[in-house]
């Protein structure tokens, strides 16, 4: 990386902002994957005006440029190299005053998840994307990855929730795009497009994202089952309830046990089975409506296909119950080195693809504990490999390339996708074939090509460069 580049960074942004330790060039050169990366420098802007500055200068200079936020990614998408700057956006983390009567609120990029939530609860408003992560992810990369959370089912994922996005070209251009309309139909959908491109067309700096009131009035419910089978059981009979559902949750009993010791949180169930679900759902505040799903509650519980249930009414019980669910990630990372895969299926198959994948699993011998969670309500599972043996890193993921290969055409199988919500990044671009057809793919090229022809922006994600001429 040239002197003169650098040098005109810190004229830019101040020289305290331009980073240059290698303990900051790999703290801002990877994600929560810790797929290997060290950048050849750190630059934090603090305004649009100077990632437009960054960004021409970038131009300039021919430099590549890796845009990150909370970088609590988990497709590898931030990964740098020592030629690529890593433009870090954690110090624009402004929220400006909620519009109570459009029920928007505008939102530097910089800003994480949870504290978007506590400003607009300070109005009786929410946005409603939730993520395990909310406290360290930041609103750029919700929306640059497409975010979902644990709230699918009811909310849908991110680019539901936005009205109007400003960002910034390779060439330093700012764009503000759909000002922030609820109808503007005028051809091409740039906003959408921005949405989910990782940081690979320009630079989200700015979003007005849309709100909506917070549930009234929830129940949090956790069940222990015996199987996946049971597990789709469950599934159905929820469905079929008279309330509405928010979240359907499911983990193993390793996960849980996983939570417990690392993390010192409990779980109340005295039969565990082998898996537990986690239900969220509205209901009306009366109390024949509390007596009807208790009714419904304790009928379950009676079958023979649930080994046990509870209900979490107070507060603090439905923050207890799910912080085990919520706690799944961090506790595995802070058990060693793990393999993550974010996957999805249509919903009426997810419980017969998790058998086969598990079976693969036993069928392979693959060297690593298995955890699975996830979504189970909208079809996206989480399979995470730990490595908790003695493995060394390139030893722990050829074992795991070995199940990886066979897991992508079963997933084919099934029509699934190799990305429900994490994006592609740098693990998943050489599977993407399995999800999108070449004419797909091809479009992809063209679209990357238009904004970023000298492929500057975020390169090797998504598509490779030997795809870009």
């Amino acid at each position: 990386m040239k002197p003169e580049f650098i040098q005109q960074l810190k004229e830019i942004v101040g020289t305290a902002h331009v980073l240059t330790s290698d303990e900051d060039r790999i703290q801002y050169g990877r994600d929560w994957t810790r797929t290997p990366g060290k950048a050849g420098a750190v630059v934090l802007p603090k305004s649009t005006l100077e990632v437009s500055k960054i960004l021409k200068l970038c131009t300039e200079f021919k430099n590549p440029v890796i845009p990150s936020g909370g970088r609590t990614g988990l497709a590898g998408a931030i990964t740098a190299t020592e030629k690529d700057l890593a433009l870090n956006l954690s110090r624009m983390n402004q929220i400006q005053e909620v519009d109570t009567l459009g029920r928007t609120v505008r939102v530097q990029a910089g800003a994480t998840t949870q504290a978007l939530h506590e400003h607009c609860e300070k109005v009786g408003l929410t946005w409603p994307i939730d993520l395990a992560a909310k406290g360290t992810s930041e609103i750029g990369g919700n929306l640059s990855t497409n975010a979902g959370g644990v709230r699918v089912i009811r909310y849908g994922m991110a680019r539901r929730w936005v009205s109007a996005i400003q960002a910034v070209l390779i060439s330093g251009e700012v764009i503000e795009l759909n000002q922030g309309l609820e109808k503007n139909n005028t051809g091409y959908d740039l906003l959408q497009l921005l949405i989910g491109s990782e940081g690979t067309l320009a630079v989200i700096t700015e979003a007005t994202l849309r709100l909506c009131p917070p549930p009234i009035h929830s129940r949090v419910f956790l069940f222990s089952l015996r199987d996946y089978n049971a597990l789709r059981f469950l599934y159905e009979n929820v469905r079929k309830a008279p309330f509405t559902l928010t979240s359907f949750e499911f983990f193993s009993v390793k996960c849980l046990e996983q939570v417990e010791q690392k993390l010192g949180r409990k779980c109340r169930l005295g039969n565990r089975g082998s898996f537990l679900a986690l239900i969220d759902v509205e209901v009306p505040p009366y109390p024949q409506e509390r007596e009807k799903m208790d009714e419904w509650l304790s009928e379950l519980v009676s079958g023979t296909e649930i080994e046990d249930g509870m209900a979490a009414d107070s507060s603090a019980d439905q923050t207890a119950v799910w912080g085990l669910r919520e706690g799944i990630t961090e506790s595995l990372q802070l058990s060693g080195l793990v393999r993550k895969y974010d996957l999805c299926v249509p919903v009426q198959k997810c419980a017969e693809f998790l058998i086969q994948a598990e079976e693969l699993y036993r069928k392979l011998q693959v060297r690593s504990d298995l955890f699975v969670f996830g979504h189970f309500g909208d079809g996206s599972p989480h399979l995470n490999f730990l490595n908790s043996g003695n493995l060394d890193p390139d030893t722990f993921h050829k074992e795991i390339n070995r199940y990886e290969k066979e897991l992508y055409p079963l997933l084919k199988s099934f029509n699934g996708s190799v990305s429900a919500e994490h994006g592609v990044g740098v693990l998943k671009k050489n599977w993407v074939m399995y999800s999108r057809t070449p004419a797909e793919l091809e479009l992809y090229r063209a679209i990357k090509r238009a904004f970023d022809p000298d492929y500057l922006l975020n390169p090797g994600k998504i598509i490779d460069l030997t795809d870009v001429s």
